[in-house]
C-alpha cells in the first residue's frame, strides 16, 4: 500500500532532482534550450514545469484563485505557449514574486503538481497493478522528467508490466536500466547530465530498498529523509 509518507517521500527525491532541495524551490526559474527545436524556454516552480508544457494551466489556477499577483500574470496569458517568453524580464520576475511573496501560489503550485503529474503516474501505477513505493518513484519520476511512461522504451525489453502477468521488479529494473541507456547517450547534452535520476534508482535497486524504508535515500549527492 502507498501511504501518505511513501508520498511525501517520493515528492521530496523528485524535488531533490529539480530544484536541488527535499522541499522543492517555488520560485526556481531557468530558461534551457530544451524547447521545440532546441528552443529556449522557461521552466519554473517546485517541480519546475515548462513554459511550452503546462506553465499555463499552473498560472490559470493560480489566477482563479485570486492570487496577490493574478492581475498582473493574467496579462501575459494570451502570449504565453504562442509567444516567447523566456527573455521577458517582467513576467520571469512575477513568476518568481509570486512563489517567494503569496501562499497562495505555493498552495497552487502543490495541487497543480499532484494533478498534472502525481495523479496521472499513480493512475499508471495501479491500473498496472504495481504495489511498491520504488516503483512508483521510477513512474513518477518519469511523468515529471519525460512526460510519462514512454512507448518507445518499454518496447526496447520484454518484461510485462504486473496487470499483465509480468514480474514487477524485472519490470521496473528493465524500465530504469534502459532509460538510464537512453539519458546516457541521448542527443540533447542536457538530458545527458540527468542520469543522476536513473542511477538514484538503480542503487535503491541495489540495496533493495523496494518499499523505501532505507533511509536516506541519497537523491544527486542530497540525503533524503522524510
Amino acid at each position: 500500500m502507498i501511504t501518505e509518507t511513501h508520498k511525501q517521500l517520493i515528492q521530496r527525491v523528485i524535488n531533490v532532482f529539480e530544484t536541488g532541495t527535499p522541499d522543492g524551490k517555488y520560485d526556481m526559474l531557468v530558461v534551457y534550450p530544451d524547447g521545440k527545436d532546441g528552443s529556449r524556454q522557461i521552466t519554473y516552480g517546485r517541480s519546475q514545469t515548462t513554459e511550452q508544457g503546462n506553465l499555463s494551466q499552473l498560472l490559470m489556477m493560480y489566477i482563479k484563485k485570486g492570487g496577490i499577483y493574478a492581475d498582473d500574470l493574467s496579462l501575459f496569458m494570451e502570449h504565453l505557449g504562442k509567444k516567447p517568453l523566456a527573455n521577458d524580464e517582467a513576467f520571469k520576475d512575477l513568476l518568481k514574486l509570486s512563489a517567494r511573496e503569496d501562499p497562495i501560489m505555493r498552495e497552487t503550485q502543490d495541487e497543480f503538481f499532484d494533478i498534472y503529474y502525481y495523479n496521472p503516474a499513480f493512475q499508471f501505477f495501479t491500473e498496472n497493478s504495481f504495489t511498491l513505493p520504488l516503483g512508483l518513484l521510477v513512474i513518477y519520476d518519469s511523468y515529471i522528467h519525460s512526460g510519462g511512461v514512454l512507448r518507445k522504451l518499454r518496447k526496447l525489453f520484454g518484461e510485462y508490466p504486473p496487470a499483465k502477468g509480468g514480474d514487477e521488479k524485472k519490470w521496473t529494473y528493465s524500465y530504469v536500466d534502459v532509460r538510464h541507456q537512453w539519458l546516457k547517450y541521448h542527443s540533447n547534452p542536457l538530458l545527458q547530465k540527468t542520469i543522476y535520476r536513473t542511477q538514484c534508482f538503480k542503487d535503491q535497486i541495489a540495496a533493495d530498498n523496494w518499499n523505501l524504508d532505507k533511509l536516506p535515500i541519497m537523491a544527486n549527492g542530497v540525503a533524503v529523509n522524510i
